[in-house]
């Protein structure tokens, strides 16, 4: 890893912090379309990167409870959406 790459993974997990929850739901819903589009990832891989420090995010924003709210996020907007 770069020290240009650990500066902008730090940067990237600062914003993750003062983001809302829906926020941070949001981009990790992108990040998982984007992951989709690629292929299969590398831990090399910026996407690949930026998937881990946002789960983190969520995971310390709710101790415990792993990825389940960003979960039953997503089924509550797939529900507003379909409605």
């Amino acid at each position: 890893m770069t020290s240009l790459t650990a500066v902008s993974e730090r940067a990237f997990a600062s914003a993750l912090e003062t983001m809302t929850d829906e926020g941070l739901f949001e981009l990790m819903a992108e990040l998982e379309i984007r992951s989709g589009a690629m292929g299969r990832l590398s831990p090399a891989d910026e996407i690949f990167a930026q998937i881990v420090l946002t789960e983190s995010a969520i995971e310390r924003r709710f101790p415990g409870r792993m990825l389940k709210p960003y979960r039953d996020w997503q089924v509550r907007r797939m529900r507003r959406d379909c409605a």
